[in-house]
């Protein structure tokens, strides 16, 4: 049996445009795995079966995919471990989609190079290539067109999955931005957050980085009053991150937040 994790993602930043003629969003985003992550185990088996996560069907699909491309029968048995909150905009079903297939990729007797297989994590959601690594991306196009970033990561992270909050649909959140007018001045936003990542050196520099496009909390304001150095809301939303210097310092403000939301103390990971 092999074993990984499958780690979740923040968005530092996310810069949004207008619709494309693929009818996906231009995507300008700064994206950072984190230590909180899901464990996948997979093996070969008689026939596909995924366990441990009902819900699942973004690695099935992703399987089936690998299994056609390689010429075999999908015939691997895998179980989810979730520890990532699902449907909060931290990447739990896009992570696990890439762990299982790299996994099932090294039970080929002839394993897709790498370049095929971020081809195939792409046509399956914008967020599977860059759980394929590495740990610090700029993500541009539709945010699956990936440019490797080194960034700082000594610091901790709070998350606060609001009490009663419901994920909107992306399509959902994408429809409201497009509603409001939000892709306006795009350029400007885009040209802004590339200007900031280039100054970024130290963790303090990542608030420099412009807000979420798609999503606003009131929690994110709190955290802020709480100490973090940043804050704001990953991806669509719900959950929303505070960044501090010191993992003391997020642990007062978990303290502080816990009656409003779900909360977790977790940290960049690092790996090439």
């Amino acid at each position: 049996m092999k074993v990984a994790a499958a780690p979740a993602k923040l968005n530092l930043a996310l810069v949004v445009g207008a619709t494309r003629p693929d009818g996906k969003h231009e995507v300008v985003t700064v994206l950072q795995a984190l230590e909180l992550a899901d464990r996948v185990s997979l093996e070969p088996a008689p026939e596909l079966s995924i366990g441990g996560f009902p819900a699942d069907t973004i690695v099935r699909t992703t399987l089936e995919r690998l299994a056609a491309a390689a010429g075999v029968a999908p015939g691997w048995s895998v179980l989810i471990d979730k520890r990532i909150p699902v449907a909060a905009g931290l990447g739990g079903g896009s992570t696990d989609a890439a762990a299982a297939l790299r996994l099932a990729n090294e039970t080929l007797a002839e394993p897709l190079p790498r370049e095929q297989l971020i081809e195939l994590a792409t046509g399956v959601g914008a967020d599977v290539p860059f759980f394929l690594g590495p740990a610090g991306a700029l993500g541009t196009d539709d945010g699956s067109e990936l440019t490797p970033l080194d960034l700082p990561h000594d610091y901790s992270v709070l998350l606060v999955l609001p009490h009663g909050a419901e994920k909107e649909s992306t399509a959902g959140v994408y429809a409201a931005f497009d509603e409001r007018g939000g892709s306006e001045g795009f350029a400007e936003r885009r040209t802004a957050l590339e200007a900031e990542l280039a100054n970024v050196r130290t963790a303090h520099d990542l608030a420099a980085l412009p807000p979420n496009d798609l999503a606003r909390s009131e929690l994110a304001d709190e955290l802020t009053r709480h100490g973090a150095f940043r804050a704001d809301v990953t991806g669509a939303g719900p959950a929303v991150y505070g960044l501090f210097v010191d993992r003391a310092d997020a642990e007062r403000a978990r303290d502080a937040l816990s009656p409003k939301g779900k909360t977790w103390i977790t940290a960049p990971a690092w790996y090439g």
